[in-house]
């Protein structure tokens, strides 16, 4: 069984990075932060482990592990010159980009061989203005663990009035409260 607890942030404010936390935001740690300059956007291979990112300065999509070791490329060029949505399914990473021509509004959707370099990315359709990119299929949706912010008798996550966020393993979690209330004494309930 799979599941990411982890988060992939990329960051290009005054240094650019590709981050990782667990879900409740403790254990922030920089997984790339050199050669990286406009990080656009950010996809998961949850069972082989790996972080695929484009930038959108530097022209390339790279792969890295969750520890940001074995570093390499996947493609670098114009074809890959404005990536701001990523997905990764079977052989092949999906990708969202500006069409090839000066200004334009179009975007298309690239199709990048993941694991042969040398094949050629393929072009499969043009989208209009589309920004968001979702595979839907059973393989995507990889069964999880049991874990501590499964619904409890009340149908409360975790057991916490509002939000419940993995921490460091499956068996630990933090409660958070939507805006405009605040976490309890108790740690579960919220309050206005």
């Amino acid at each position: 069984m799979f599941f990411s607890r982890m988060l992939f942030i990329t960051d290009y404010g005054t240094v650019a990075k590709l981050e990782r936390c667990n879900m409740d935001g403790t254990n922030r740690t920089r997984i790339v932060d050199y050669k990286i300059e406009q990080p656009t956007a950010v996809a998961l291979d949850m069972i082989k482990k790996l972080v695929y990112w484009a930038d959108a300065y530097l022209d390339y999509i790279e792969v890295v592990d969750y520890h940001g070791r074995n570093r390499h490329t996947i493609i670098h060029g114009i074809q890959v010159s404005y990536v701001y949505a990523l997905a990764v399914f079977e052989d092949y990473l999906y990708a969202l980009h500006s069409g090839p021509s000066e200004g334009s509004s179009s975007v298309e959707l690239l199709q990048v061989h993941r694991f042969n370099i040398t094949a050629e990315s393929m072009t499969l359709t043009s989208l209009g203005n589309s920004r968001i990119l979702h595979i839907y299929h059973k393989l995507a949706q990889p069964k999880v663990k049991s874990h501590a912010c499964e619904m409890d008798l009340y149908g409360k996550p975790g057991g916490c009035s509002h939000i419940c966020l993995l921490s460091g393993s499956y068996k630990s979690r933090t409660c958070r409260c939507r805006i405009g209330y605040r976490l309890g004494s108790d740690g579960t309930s919220c309050k206005s």
